[in-house]
């Protein structure tokens, strides 16, 4: 190829480049004007990040000298059978990736010599005062690189809610908590968890956290629920009058009922612990995974303290109550020790997670614990461990204030400390919806392993 041909190539490559800006800027415009006003100030923010960062990197140390000669300086000696000239040492700045939404901008950036997660940690109060952010958190991005969050406003203090979709779940164990401080989505596995621990103040979120999972899992023919209230006397009273559609089984307060039901369910994990091996082929149900033949079961119970509460006294009615709620912490305990193997799921709710509200040989054992507001240190240590001690910045005491209705304090798998998390709320009137589209899923598990027919909660 010819000079003049090279010469001639040149307006087309330009009018190339200048196409390619073109179609990114009209690109970037079209998402402005769609996005609403929090994320708009967003798309700002990360061009801001983006064109200050090399600075930004220099100010905060996080940028490494490369003091050897480059590669080409080296072949130039060598050709020249000469010395390498003194070079001026290079500064390599981090490369980075940036991310806008609406509460604020993630920055994925790569690790140097000498420059990695923990001087990116150290540096994140100065990162966040730059970038104008209430708070700027970096994890682990994979090897050599780091993933910094910085957010604008606090996602723990705007309310949110949850709107059903009415699809069946991919992963019927995947548990979609909310968001956490840094707007980022909080999932539990529940996968191989035998029992959830749940506790905060009256109010505070708990049944809808419950609900917002009932609503989740409840296209799923493989899912089964049970629901225990214990601060209602009948299924027309309580919280879940909305989903009875979809429970296998409901009672309310009274400690006998419970009972009965408690029995029914530990039948029902020895149903299980004998036959499945020659049902499913396997001796662990999380094996194979749950199906509408052997469906996960999860038994709510709420208020578990009415059913646990140590009773005093020695005339006949408080001996039977006594009787009544030790029978009801061993057949809980049974469930919680011994269903994880058969698919079988007890979520224990109350307002303070002592060990006369819920039994301590049952609370502990329970791997996924979260705890909404809390009156006293005592009463979140009860919920989360000695731990918290440590972390008062997540303390669920410091959530006592109305703007944190709805957000919970717990250990999340893969992070140090303690997480806040900001559940949703859930309408009445979508958790009706739900329950009343999907109600003829609803089946006794204990009828499934003998081929039994569709049940709804009246004839449970």
């Amino acid at each position: 190829m010819t000079l003049f041909e090279i010469a001639g190539l040149v307006p087309v490559l330009a009018g190339a480049v200048l196409a390619a800006l073109l179609v990114t800027v009209l690109v970037w415009l079209l998402r402005y004007v769609r996005a609403d006003r929090m994320t708009r100030v967003s798309m700002w923010q990360a061009i801001r990040v983006r064109h200050g960062w090399a600075r930004l990197a220099r100010m905060q140390g996080l940028t490494a000298t490369d003091r050897t000669p480059s590669f080409w300086a080296q072949i130039g000696a060598g050709v020249n059978g000469g010395q390498i000239k003194q070079h001026e040492p290079r500064v390599l700045v981090p490369k980075i990736r940036v991310r806008y939404d609406r509460y604020g901008v993630e920055v994925r950036a790569k690790a140097l010599p000498r420059v990695g997660l923990a001087d990116y940690q150290k540096a994140a109060p100065y990162l966040a005062d730059a970038w104008r952010c209430t708070r700027v958190s970096v994890l682990p991005d994979g090897p050599g690189a780091v993933r910094i969050r910085a957010v604008r406003h606090d996602p723990l203090a705007v309310p949110t809610e949850h709107i059903p979709t009415g699809l069946v779940p991919e992963v019927v164990s995947r548990w979609n908590l909310g968001l956490d401080e840094y707007a980022s989505k909080v999932v539990v596995s529940l996968a191989e968890v035998p029992g959830v621990a749940m506790a905060g103040l009256p109010g505070y979120g708990k049944t809808s956290l419950i609900n917002k999972l009932v609503c989740d899992l409840a296209p799923s023919p493989a899912v089964q629920f049970a629901v225990a209230d214990g601060k209602a006397s009948t299924v027309t009273e309580g919280d879940y009058a909305d989903l009875t559609g979809r429970l296998f089984a409901y009672v309310g307060d009274d400690l006998a009922a419970g009972n009965e039901l408690f029995g029914r369910m530990v039948e029902l994990r020895r149903a299980r612990s004998a036959s499945i091996r020659r049902t499913l082929g396997v001796r662990n149900m999380w094996h194979c995974g749950p199906r509408a033949s052997w469906p996960l079961v999860v038994l709510v119970i709420d208020e578990a303290h009415t059913y646990f509460r140590d009773h005093r006294g020695n005339d006949p009615a408080t001996k039977r109550l006594a009787a009544l709620a030790a029978e009801n912490a061993r057949l809980v305990e049974d469930l919680v020790k011994k269903g994880r193997s058969v698919g079988i799921l007890v979520i224990l709710a109350t307002q303070k997670a002592t060990g006369d509200a819920i039994p301590t040989f049952i609370r502990d054992v329970c791997p996924v614990g979260l705890s909404f507001a809390q009156k006293t240190i005592d009463a979140a240590v009860a919920a989360l461990g000695e731990d918290i001690r440590n972390w008062p910045e997540a303390s669920p005491v410091a959530l006592q204030d109305p703007t944190y209705v709805g957000v919970a304090v717990m250990a999340v798998q893969g992070r140090q400390g303690f997480t806040r998390v900001r559940t949703p709320y859930v309408d009445d009137s979508h958790v009706a919806h739900v329950a009343s589209e999907t109600a003829h899923l609803t089946r006794d598990p204990a009828g499934l392993l003998t081929g039994g027919a569709i049940r709804g909660t009246e004839a449970a």
